[in-house]
Order: C-alpha cells, then structure tokens, then sequence
C-alpha cells in the first residue's frame, strides 16, 4: 500500500515522540513492502505562535489531502494559566475533530503484564484487564451553544437522535468482534440528554441481539473501572463523560505513555498518544513513545493491515520486557532510557 500521512506534532514532547512514531511507521512500510510520505504541519500553540490560528487552513487541507494523520499532542502553560485568552491550543484539537466529521474516539484500554505493579489498582484487580471506551467527539457540551459574562455562564449539552445512533453503530460493530458486550454509559435519572441516548440505544439494542447490551450512569461506571475493570468489553458514552472516563482509565494500565487512540469518521482518520503535551518535560529526552508508536499500529489495522499492527505490538511488548523503558516504569537499578533509546530500540527492533 501507498500512505499519505500528515504529520502534526504539536507541543511540549509532541515533537519528539512525532519523530518515533514516523519512524517505526518507516520501518514497518520497509518490511512489509509499503510505501508512506510524510508531510508536517502546524497545530496548537506552535501554530498560534506563528499564524495566530492552533488549526490553520494549510493544516486542514494537508490533513483532508491524506490518508490519516499522525497527531502527538497540544497544550501550553501560557495558555492554561490565562483564563482570558481568546484563542487556546486545544480549540485546534477541536476544530480538527469538527471540520474532519471526527465523531467516534476509539480508545484501547489494556493491561500489560510486565507493569502490572505500576497500576494503581491491585495486581489481581487489573491483570488480563483489557476494553475499549467509544467516545462520541463532536457534540454535546463541547460544542453546544456557550455564554459566560461576569454573573453567569453555561455549556449547552446538545445532541440530536442522528448523532447518537452513528456512535452507537460503531460501538456495536466494535462489541460484535469482540467479546460482544456493550455498556451504554449516561445520566438518564438526571438529564435530558442522556434519557434520549438511553432510547435510541435501546432501540438499537433490539437490532442487534448477537450483542450483550447493558446500562450504567456515568458515577457507577467510574467506580466499576476502578473495582473491577475487568467488566468491561466496549463501553460507549458522550462526548464529556467520555472525556473524564477515558483519561481515568488510562491509569489502570500503570503511565499514561502507553495507550493510543484513534479518532475516526466521515474524513481523514486520526491517530493519537492519549496523553498531553507535558510541556515540562519538552527537549528533557524524558517522554514514553510507545503509546504514539502504538498509535501507528492503530493505523495499519484501520487499513486491513493486521500482520503490521501485530508487529508494532510484538516490538513495544519486547522493549517492556528487555527493560527498555523510559524513566516512569522503569524497574529499580535498570539502565536508563529515553525518547530517544527507547524509540531507536524498537525501530531497531522493527526492521529485523
């Protein structure tokens, strides 16, 4: 196959961890017989430094002229720390999502055996824990109508029935080539919102008997991640509550460098690190790659490419188990690693 990828790096360590996933996406393509090209641009606070604007139009032609997009991170302290600014990083991540019709975040949520001991949870809680969280990306609060003035303020939680049986497809599409058990997460003894998406999916339920399909409110489901993670297969859920669950999930794996995520639709797929920009640890040679190199495998199974994805884990879950590890989950008197060690490791290993 011949990839178009665009690549948007971003901020903080998205430069650096950017540089790994491209490479391990060279070596891959050099042996399995693909071809990729590689083309940058500028998202995030790189972007409003130099064109005033975290999501230009060069950006979102590139991305709309390519086959996926490879995208690491934005955020900026500057920004975070003044609740005046007019223009935000994230607002490009938002736009992204909006004008490339982004309305399913798929997010693997697993386990890996030789870091069992860094999860916060007990060992016997997360092991063999492994599901994936469907969230909805472009509607709800997000995107709803917003005020605020000196006295007041609201975000306008909007969905229409339309919006919600197109994630829902997805996600029982998802559960049916997996274990084949859907929890819908709501608030549906609260809000409107919710009580439409508990309908439609009910409703959808009975379309769909092949798929074991169950009902939980957002408190409940947090607290079940964390008591037993082990319940879940898909779990799907709108736009905000998806949010605050999947970013709690990410820490039952034991770093949030280790888990991907695409970003999927009616245009150009995008395929991203869960975790931010950490602006601190930029240039520092500090940043786990593995979760943006994971990304990659994440984009050859989008295309069919099984075997390619199958050999980007085999190398991440052999740089884990030669202890070949940034400073985070590194087993005590172990040498240390960087970026850079880690990502050349498995390039290295990739191209065997």
């Amino acid at each position: 196959m011949n990839f178009k990828i665009a690549v948007l790096p971003g901020d903080g360590i998205g430069p650096e961890i950017s540089l790994w996933g491209v490479k391990a996406m060279e070596a891959v393509c050099r042996r399995f017989g693909h071809q990729a090209t590689f083309q940058e641009a500028l998202c995030g606070a790189a972007a409003i430094d130099q064109v005033g604007d975290p999501f230009p139009k060069e950006t979102l032609e590139l991305c709309q002229a390519s086959d996926a997009v490879l995208f690491s991170a934005v955020g900026d302290p500057k920004y975070d720390q003044n609740p005046d600014a007019k223009v935000r990083p994230e607002q490009g991540l938002l736009a992204m999502r909006k004008q490339l019709g982004l309305f399913a975040n798929i997010r693997p949520v697993q386990t890996f055996p030789s870091l069992l001991h860094h999860s916060p949870l007990k060992p016997e809680l997360v092991k063999d824990a492994d599901f994936v969280c469907i969230r909805e990306l472009t509607g709800g609060m997000y995107f709803g109508e917003k005020y605020q003035d000196e006295e007041k303020a609201y975000d306008t939680n909007l969905y229409h029935r339309n919006e919600v049986e197109r994630i829902l497809k997805v996600a029982f599409e998802y559960a049916r080539r997996r274990k084949g058990h859907l929890t819908v997460v709501d608030k549906a003894n609260v809000l409107a919102s919710s009580r439409l998406w508990r309908k439609v999916a009910k409703e959808m339920a009975l379309q769909n008997p092949d798929v074991q399909t169950d009902f939980m409110y957002v408190d409940n489901a947090a607290m079940r991640m964390i008591q037993d993670p082990r319940f879940f297969d898909v779990m799907v859920t709108e736009n905000t509550f998806g949010d605050i669950l999947t970013d709690e999930g990410s820490v039952i794996s034991g770093s949030m460098g280790l888990l991907p995520s695409a970003s999927i639709g009616t245009g150009t797929p995008v395929f991203e690190p869960i975790h931010g920009s950490w602006p601190q640890a930029a240039g520092k040679n500090l940043a786990n790659p593995l979760a943006q190199i994971l990304s990659v495998a994440m984009l050859f199974e989008h295309f069919g490419c099984t075997e390619e994805g199958n050999a980007i884990r085999k190398a991440v879950n052999a740089s884990l188990d030669a202890n070949v590890r940034t400073p985070e989950i590194q087993v005590e008197n172990a040498p240390h690693y960087g970026t850079r060690e880690v990502g050349a490791w498995i390039t290295e290993y990739l191209q065997k």
